[in-house]
């Protein structure tokens, strides 16, 4: 079963997480903690995308972006579609977005906390 399975199969369930769905969860934020894939779902939310599009505009190798977009693709965060001869990426799991919205504002706050109780020393 992929990860966008496992996951949500904790969405039927609505009690605490069981192991199998707390590896999930385990296992998206490894996927995610990866600056390389980031950069990747950042430009994929822009729209669907080939790999050479991909590689134009991440800057990334295009070994490495493959490397990535299939990690990505494993863990059901984007899909794959053929058209002739390329594969075009796409997003499949949007809520990936918002854990990284959720994030990026905590880190942000917890920064400016920080940096108001270093210069109040």
């Amino acid at each position: 079963m992929n990860l966008a399975r496992r996951i949500s199969a904790r969405s039927r369930g609505r009690g605490s997480l069981g192991a199998l769905q707390l590896t999930a969860v385990a296992d998206l934020f490894t996927v995610l903690s990866e600056s390389s894939r980031l950069r990747i779902l950042q430009i994929l939310q822009e729209g669907p995308a080939s790999v050479g599009e991909l590689v134009e505009k991440s800057g990334l190798k295009q070994a490495n972006a493959s490397k990535q977009l299939g990690i990505l693709l494993s863990a059901g965060v984007i899909a794959r579609q053929q058209e002739g001869n390329r594969a075009i990426y796409s997003i499949a799991m949007p809520l990936v977005f918002d854990l990284c919205h959720l994030v990026c504002d905590s880190v942000a706050k917890h920064a400016v906390e920080r940096a108001a109780a270093l210069s109040a020393e």
